[in-house]
């Protein structure tokens, strides 16, 4: 089959979309690659295709366990045998998973970067005849992007498994910087960039100041007729307090952030993308795989970090390609507290090793000790048990990341667990308080053998879907189940864990790059300016956003603030403006209508009625039937 042939067969479509074809036989003919495409602008389908097509298994590195499962399941529904494999799963289901890949019974095995570090799974890929590398968001393998993952940087250590093997790296945001670092950290053969213009003919970008945030925000919203809408703020707080003053006022709205639990994000998530509820305001938790094609505006109650970030987030809105709207609200203290955030985010050595000590401390690990543990990390917990800023903290524990000597990673998706504390037969005598939780313990007893004895691994969703309920019903009917002592019930949970890389050491043995700390914390600076740049630029948003991603272009999007503006100054002037200029055009020298005309550069009528006020003021006269000129006084 050619790809055209993959193209219809799988996805039903006639043709691709501008690059991706140039993208695919790029892969498919051996060659490195990095693809450089808006969000929305369909990257799956750049390796997909080839993927299908190739002998052998196309490995897809991603940090996004979400995607990952949507995407197996997607692969699936069409007929192409998919596995992923990450932190969290059991060992059965990884050796199962990894088995099928070797066997030639994959055509896609979607890994987290975290995976690679592992030397059992290491020892399993090199028995894999592997036909393509694709890297996703492969921005996070910079230490000068916005989203610098380590993680990322073992993914050209397995190159070397496969030499011959091409890498594909995918990107919607990346600087010319970003692009160059990108390619040398995952080995390129030779530089090779296939990039789609940033330019977004439907999304119109628009800077709003308001001391009245709220204000605005609510007369934002209140004229969205049709689709859904992301606010984006910094906190959790925010979200919450913000999706409530929405609802009080008419809005329906809800709110997303980390700090909620998986099956409720999942939840919130779900009820947005089907149009339940119009609007979600989030922190950024709510990113990158997120698919809904009719949102008609994003916006930004708070100005991000970085200009990376917020195409990336705006870049959201109108993927069906109808008019939509990516708008971003501020003040001179929203400005202010933006140029602030750099202490936050780099904060001095000794700010870093206090939170060295704090972080052994919270997990009890000892000097000499902690390589190679994992601990789950409550970020909230942390910070409330030794009264930390929040931003500062993480920015510690980060600058230790790339020191390391520890990673948080976010790559965990614990399955929920339970097990019986009563024996079977006393189960049978215990009143249950509703025939859906007799249904409940049922198909637990159907399909989990064993549960009596130890833990088995449940998914609420499944067993929602088959006794005739949501998720969240499931969880709180085991909840109950748990307060009775039936059963013990561990929720799943996907809260970031802190690994240790490194034997626990004395803080004053802590050594950072301080050139690279330097070179980092600079590039942050660079990013926070022009993110500044871009809230008061005088120009065209969109052009501003793609000379910032090394794309130039001259011709203006025509819709923006910006280019509305000036639109508007063109077609209806300032009459005062317009009749000022009359009289100085006329002072330098007479001159007919039709001259006139010609040198102010305005709308013809608005320039007609301004002489017509004039002459009727006596302040200019006719000198002859067809000279203008001003009239002397006296």
């Amino acid at each position: 089959m050619t790809i055209h042939e993959i193209l219809k067969h799988y996805w039903g479509y006639d043709s691709f979309r501008p690059l991706q074809e140039d993208i695919i036989l790029s892969a498919m003919s051996g060659r490195d690659t990095l693809a450089l495409m808006p969000t929305g602008g369909g990257k799956s389908i750049t390796y997909q295709v080839p993927g299908i097509l190739m002998e052998g298994v196309c490995l897809v590195v991603t940090p996004l366990i979400a995607l990952m499962k949507d995407q197996v399941e997607e692969l699936e529904k069409r007929g192409v045998p998919a596995g992923a494999v990450y932190t969290g799963m059991n060992r059965e289901d990884v050796m199962s998973t990894l088995n099928k890949a070797i066997a030639g019974k994959l055509k896609f095995l979607y890994l987290s970067p975290e995976r690679l570090a592992s030397a059992y799974f290491r020892e399993r890929l090199k028995q894999m005849h592997v036909s393509l590398l694709a890297v996703d968001e492969a921005h996070c393998i910079s230490q000068w992007g916005y989203d610098f993952r380590p993680s990322y940087l073992r993914i050209a250590e397995i190159r070397d498994f496969f030499p011959e093997v091409a890498v594909l790296a995918l990107t919607a945001t990346a600087t010319p910087q970003v692009a160059e670092d990108i390619q040398r950290q995952l080995k390129f053969v030779e530089p090779h960039v296939l990039s789609k213009s940033f330019r977004r003919e439907n999304l119109s970008y628009v800077v709003r100041k308001a001391n009245d945030k709220l204000g605005e925000v609510l007369h934002i919203l209140s004229t969205l007729q049709t689709g859904g809408a992301i606010v984006y703020v910094r906190k959790r707080a925010t979200a919450e307090d913000l999706a409530g003053f929405l609802n009080a006022n008419g809005i329906g709205a809800d709110y997303y952030h980390a700090g909620l639990p998986p099956f409720r994000r999942a939840a919130k998530q779900e009820a947005w993308k089907k149009g339940e509820c119009p609007v979600i305001v989030a922190t950024n938790a709510f990113g990158m795989g997120i698919d809904k094609a009719d949102v008609r505006m994003v916006l930004h109650f708070d100005i991000p970090d970085s200009p990376e970030a917020y195409f990336q987030e705006a870049g959201r809105a109108g993927r069906d390609g109808k008019r939509a709207y990516a708008v971003l609200l501020y003040n001179e203290a929203s400005l202010t507290a933006c140029k602030k955030r750099v202490e936050k985010r780099f904060p001095d050595m000794k700010y870093v090793r206090g939170i060295y000590r704090c972080l052994a401390e919270f997990f009890h690990v000892g000097e000499g000790e902690g390589a190679g543990f994992a601990f789950e990390f409550d970020p909230d917990s942390f910070v409330k048990t030794y009264q930390l800023d929040y931003v500062s903290a993480l920015a510690a524990i980060d600058t230790l990341q790339v020191a390391g000597y520890l990673e948080c990673t976010t790559d965990v998706h614990a399955r929920s667990q339970v097990r019986f504390l009563v024996l079977r037969d006393q189960l049978y005598n215990i009143d249950l308080n509703s025939p859906l939780q007799e249904k409940l313990v049922e198909f637990v007893l159907r399909t989990c053998p064993g549960v009596f004895v130890q833990n088995a691994y449940i998914e609420e969703e499944v067993i929602g879907d088959s006794i005739g309920t949501d998720r969240e019903t499931v969880y709180h009917l085991l909840l109950e189940l748990a307060k009775r002592r039936i059963i013990k019930y561990i929720p799943g949970n996907d809260r970031p864990y802190i690994v240790y890389h490194q034997p626990r050491v004395p803080e004053s043995y802590l050594h950072v790059d301080r050139a690279a700390y330097r070179d980092r914390r600079l590039s942050y600076m660079e990013k926070v300016d022009k993110m500044v740049g871009y809230v008061e630029a005088q120009e065209c948003r969109q052009l501003y956003l793609m000379r910032y991603f090394g794309q130039e272009e001259k011709v203006p999007c025509g819709i923006c603030d910006f280019c509305l503006s000036r639109k508007k100054l063109v077609a209806k002037p300032d009459k005062k403006l317009v009749m000022q200029k009359i009289l100085s055009c006329l002072q330098e020298s007479e001159l007919g209508v039709r001259p006139l005309l010609e040198k102010l550069g305005v709308d013809r009528n608005t320039a007609v009625v301004c002489i017509r006020h004039l002459l009727e003021e006596g302040r200019i006269h006719y000198k002859t039937s067809e000279v203008l000129a001003i009239k002397s006084k006296g």
